[in-house]
């Protein structure tokens, strides 16, 4: 299974003991779990309760051969987003992963009135669109440069898939409406320069990543 995620252009850490899942998810940035439920020492379910406990967000499947309506709705109080039974279709799993992350990603919250959002030595006004830092002049974002912003933030070190940001931004895809995203990007690129923790990097054919250097 880990080598068709990697097929389809996923990044996969995986670990086969349960007593190690939760200390290598401390220990990295992860989009989604997707956890068996019949491990050796921890079972998917304290993993899962675990997760939740550091990151009540953070996406998790439950994979498992058990069928009894019991388990479900365990593993569904646990806060799973989905639960699959064994056996199943890998091309399915995969569906559901890019289903759930695109929900999970499109259902970001603009920031609250007064909310300064950090980045590196940056302070970011999203309902002003002024961007500042203590050693910096201050620059007042256009509105789509503000959006591109607001979405690199909220996926930092992720991908920000570049069709997502196309629909949500400038409400359609295409060549054109695609390079003048480019163009963004290019700006925001000299907004930040002057903190060398922070690179926006292209990841071809998926996306941006806003990566903080720490």
């Amino acid at each position: 299974m880990k080598s068709y995620l990697e097929m389809n252009n996923f990044e996969v850490d995986w670990v086969n003991n349960g007593k190690d899942a939760v200390s290598t998810f401390t220990k990295g940035v992860y989009d989604l779990c997707v956890l068996d439920v019949m491990l050796p020492h921890v079972d998917g379910f304290t993993i899962g309760t675990e997760i939740k406990k550091l990151k009540p967000n953070a996406p998790i499947v439950f994979l498992t051969a058990k069928t009894l309506k019991e388990d479900m709705i365990k593993g569904f109080s646990v806060g799973a987003d989905d639960y699959i039974t064994k056996p199943f279709d890998s091309d399915v799993l995969i569906y559901k992963i890019k289903a759930i992350l695109k929900r999970n990603q499109s259902g970001m919250d603009a920031p609250a009135d007064g909310e300064i959002l950090e980045i590196g030595k940056f302070k970011f006004d999203y309902k002003t669109r002024n961007l500042s830092s203590d050693d910096c002049e201050s620059v007042k974002l256009s509105p789509k440069e503000g959006e591109l912003l607001l979405h690199l933030i909220q996926n930092k070190n992720k991908v920000l898939d570049r069709n997502f940001a196309l629909e949500k931004i400038w409400g359609e895809q295409g060549y054109f409406v695609a390079r003048s995203m480019d163009v963004y990007i290019t700006k925001l690129r000299k907004f930040l320069k002057s903190d060398s923790n922070l690179e926006i990097v292209n990841i071809h054919g998926s996306g941006y990543i806003l990566k903080e250097n720490v």
